[in-house]
């Protein structure tokens, strides 16, 4: 059915964008052939103001017709709707030159308008419309449903907001059920690299299990692989398999036997190391079973014999544990919990004593009313906290930076939650607790209340609760020990990361990239030198011991540079096919990344574990710029062979390095 002309504005702020969006469409409406690219320009950023606005996607649908009989599309491809191809929509949403996003947006608005009938195209028909927008949301299907990278939030800034909200528009108004396979398959692949942050993922899920029971929608033969991700989260086994709510899930668990017990336990197990989420039901369970024998526990968590005599030998701290930070909206936490067990980490002599030190923690103000904004106040903001500590130390490669450009506080944490838990754990106690953080650089202490503001230009919101109390710390601290380098020659980096990281970090530095003119320098003796450092082939096959911080160029899938970020390397051996790799943390919240040039991120596939992305050596060394090593252990660089590193050396020409030759230097 066709809506009615009539247009309700609930907010009464809108009021004057409406009437600039009226008079701008009125004066392409008027204007003569000659001035209408003028005209046109000054709609568009009236239009990029609406859609920043709430509703504005709802507004500029109402108006599609208007914009495109005014000549908005005149003198372009998009005058001739039925040549477009939807494949090219995700380059132009994801470009940064403001008026092809809007362009592309606009055109796309125009469809769907045609698609609900709403408006009678010459050139398309209904089901023409239907079937290019499922399209273009299956080639944007990553955008989607992913948080966005650091080629987003360098390249587009605010534009994104404009092409993410779009895709939104355009999958609410046709309908999920059109990209669902895409879907399941895009939910597998995020799961597979087990990160912390799963909401996102929850609400996929969520989405696919309303689809499947709203009987208006036809589903066909799709989402057919969905059943075991939906009944992981709400009906993992037999006694909540048709979503009873926890209550009566609760009720039902006091008239179980032993044997009942245990069968429950196995089957959340199960549902919950195959996908890495957690039903709010098992978290019933859990604290049902934490009044039981450690082997019924033991069993819900799906521990192996690491796990199992590690939560033996410290029963009563698990269960007080779980008592505190295991509820229904943290259930998540049981993941993390579990596989802080297996990693067995609570033998270090100091992580018992911290972790009873967390369960009492007062928070400071400013701590508990960050989380109570972010999560909400039920559970209360200390036992949020502690569920996402327990997340933190059962995935430390789990951990996300969020839409923000805090890679160094992110690697931090996750290198520290990997290799000096309890250290991590001082580092929350003093975020949440006194509001402060002091750490030393070169023997300097540098607060972070004292500090000046950090690389984020805003306060980090979309986090874990671990990041969300400690980046704003960790992020200004990092740009004081930078500032502290000001005067220095070279990269600030040589001196902060050992400083910030640990004293595993090693205290070697090399560069590719002259700081001052941005031009590449001494390729081949860098490419030596980290072949001889970490290629087990050139260093006498000693295998990394501790993470070690890094740089790269990262580029897009056009092998453009789009900025330079923060990893970890982690390891570096030989994969199933004998290929090197090395394989490494990314603290985006997705690594598997097209970088150009047939460098695909692999997350899974190459033996990788939970949370490591892996390239092959050459391909990774064709997007590094920094890296740190043992000063005492160089390598024998003689022995990498010229060719090898020549195809690298290529590689960084034709991409990142391309605007970066020396002899363009005038």
């Amino acid at each position: 059915m066709i809506e009615s002309n009539v247009i309700e504005y609930p907010d009464p702020n809108q009021s004057l964008l409406i009437e600039r969006l009226d008079e701008a469409i009125k004066q392409l409406e008027q204007a003569p052939s000659f001035s209408k690219p003028t005209k046109a320009g000054r709609l568009f950023d009236t239009v990029k103001r609406v859609l920043h606005a709430d509703g504005g996607f709802k507004i500029i649908s109402q108006q599609i017709k208007r914009i495109e009989k005014a000549g908005a599309f005149d003198n372009s491809d998009y005058a001739k709707p039925q040549i477009l191809i939807p494949a090219l929509s995700a380059p132009a949403l994801l470009s940064n030159d403001v008026y092809t996003v809007i362009i592309e947006t606009l055109s796309e608005l125009r469809f769907l308008a045609v698609a609900k009938q709403e408006y009678v195209h010459p050139e398309i028909s209904s089901e023409q419309a239907h079937h290019f927008l499922t399209q273009v949301l299956a080639v944007n299907l990553k955008r989607l449903f992913s948080a966005a990278d650091e080629a987003e939030r360098e390249l587009q800034g605010r534009l994104a907001e404009i092409s993410r909200g779009l895709l939104h528009h355009l999958a609410e108004s046709i309908g999920y059920e059109h990209v669902i396979d895409q879907l399941i398959d895009e939910i597998w692949r995020i799961l597979q690299q087990r990160p912390i942050q799963v909401d996102h993922v929850k609400q996929m899920v969520t989405q696919i299990a309303i689809c499947r029971q709203n009987p208006d929608i036809d589903m066909g033969n799709s989402g057919q692989g969905a059943d075991r991700l939906i009944s992981s989260l709400f009906g993992p086994t037999q006694a909540c398999r048709e979503d009873p709510g926890v209550e009566i899930y609760q009720q039902r668990l006091q008239s179980m036997d032993n044997a009942a017990l245990q069968y429950e336990a196995s089957g959340f197990a199960r549902a919950m190391h195959d996908t890495g989420l957690v039903s709010p039901y098992h978290s019933v369970l859990l604290r049902h079973l934490s009044e039981e024998t450690d082997y019924l526990l033991s069993e819900a968590l799906g521990l192996s014999s690491t796990g199992r005599d590690c939560l033996l030998s410290f029963s009563d701290l698990v269960r007080a544990l779980i008592a505190k930070a295991i509820h229904p909206e943290t259930a998540q936490g049981i993941y993390g919990l579990a596989l802080m067990l297996e990693r067995g980490i609570l033998y270090q002599s100091a992580m018992a004593p911290s972790l009873w030190r967390q369960l009492s923690l007062p928070l400071s103000p400013a701590a508990e009313q960050r989380l109570n904004s972010l999560f909400g106040d039920s559970p209360c903001a200390s036992n949020r906290l502690l569920a996402g500590v327990l997340c933190v130390l059962g995935q430390p490669l789990g951990i996300g930076q969020g839409n923000n450009p805090t890679c160094q506080s992110a690697r931090a944490m996750s290198m520290w939650a990997y290799n000096d838990p309890d250290y991590l754990l001082q580092m929350v106690v003093w975020a949440a607790r006194d509001d402060e953080i002091i750490m030393h650089f070169e023997g300097k202490a540098i607060s972070s209340q004292d500090s000046l503001s950090g690389i984020a230009s805003h306060l980090p919101m979309d986090l874990d609760p671990v990041s969300l109390i400690l980046v704003p710390h960790l992020d200004r601290i990092y740009a004081e020990m930078g500032r502290c380098c000001i005067d220095r020659e070279g990269d600030p980096h040589r001196w902060v990361n050992p400083e910030f990281h640990g004293w595993w970090c090693g205290r070697g530095f090399s560069i590719n990239v002259d700081v001052a003119s941005g031009k590449l320098m001494q390729l081949e003796v860098f490419l030596r030198h980290f072949y001889a450092s970490y290629h087990p082939y050139y260093n006498d096959n000693q295998p990394l011991i501790h993470p070690q911080p890094a740089g790269i160029a990262v580029t897009d899938s056009a092998m453009r540079f789009v900025g330079w970020h923060a990893i970890t390397i982690l390891r570096v051996t030989l994969d199933p096919d004998n290929v090197m790799r090395v394989y490494f943390y990314n603290p985006n919240n997705d690594s598997g990344q097209n970088w150009g040039d047939d460098i695909q991120v692999s997350t899974s596939g190459h033996s990788e574990r939970f949370g490591e992305a892996s390239l092959p050596f050459e391909e990774f060394a064709s997007r590094l710029y920094i890296f740190h090593y043992d000063p005492l252990e160089p390598g024998q660089f003689a022995l990498v062979k010229t060719e090898e590193l020549q195809r690298v050396i290529e590689r960084i020409h034709r991409s990142w390095g391309a605007s970066r030759l020396p002899e363009l230097n005038s």
